[in-house]
């Protein structure tokens, strides 16, 4: 079931997400967790999902047949420009899982079934990307809903809004800055961030391996505002 609050409503220095977990006390019959809805309004939209467990564990090598079906699906493949073998798979994200590189990779859980994953990084790690987004200080997030059955029905929006919120956020003291950068052409994927909380900001071209540019949009969410300042930094 959903339920609303006015961006107005909520109290200075509350965060939204804050906002929302105390409405959520006012519904004797929902029980949480509360989840994103839609927060790219004046209205902001919450809602409580009972019967569905949205979960987030780290990657393991064990998940790579599912990951290299995954980026090879036309719906993921598409935007990312590429079909990656085994091999690739192996060297592109052994690093990270090996814990050979700080990226942390995880995968996205829905009532146990693995469907996704997704990855974070202090965009600082990164210094030529840091330069080509102008955002050194954000914390930097990829995603992916891998299962064909589960996209477009919502399922990404709550997903992303657990990972955000209960593994990213914890994880970064200090940071002010979440940022993505799909494809320009990704409708679907820019109305899910601003669905999120997230705004449009600069638009660039990101090189490709075939040395072809990409050009993306970078989407921020303010970190303070929608999830709350991060205990450990005060």
């Amino acid at each position: 079931m959903e339920f609303e609050i006015l961006r107005r409503q909520v109290p200075g220095g509350q965060s939204w997400a804050v906002a929302a977990d105390r409405a959520l006390g006012r519904f004797e019959h929902l029980v949480g967790p509360v989840l994103a809805v839609d927060l790219s309004t004046e209205s902001l939209r919450f809602r409580a999902d009972p019967e569905n467990r949205y979960s987030v564990r780290p990657m393991v090598r064990g998940d790579f047949p599912d990951l290299i079906r995954w980026v090879n699906e036309p719906h993921v493949a598409r935007w990312w420009d590429e079909h990656r073998t085994a091999e690739q798979v192996e060297a592109y994200y052994g690093p990270a899982v090996a814990g050979d590189d700080p990226t942390r990779l995880w995968i996205w859980e829905l009532n146990g079934r693995s469907i996704g994953f997704g990855q974070d990084y202090r965009i600082s790690d990164h210094p030529d990307y840091a330069l080509l987004c102008s955002r050194p200080d954000a914390i930097g997030f990829d995603y992916a809903i891998g299962e064909p059955a589960y996209v477009g029905r919502g399922v990404g929006t709550s997903l992303i809004w657990v990972y955000l919120r209960d593994i990213v956020w914890p994880a970064y003291p200090g940071a002010l800055e979440f940022f993505a950068a799909p494809d320009h052409r990704n409708a679907g994927s820019l109305r899910l961030l601003a669905k999120l909380g997230f705004t449009q900001g600069l638009w660039f071209d990101e090189p490709q391996a075939d040395g072809r540019p990409n050009t993306v949009i970078g989407c921020s969410l303010d970190v303070a505002q929608v999830m709350g300042v991060n205990p450990s930094t005060v």
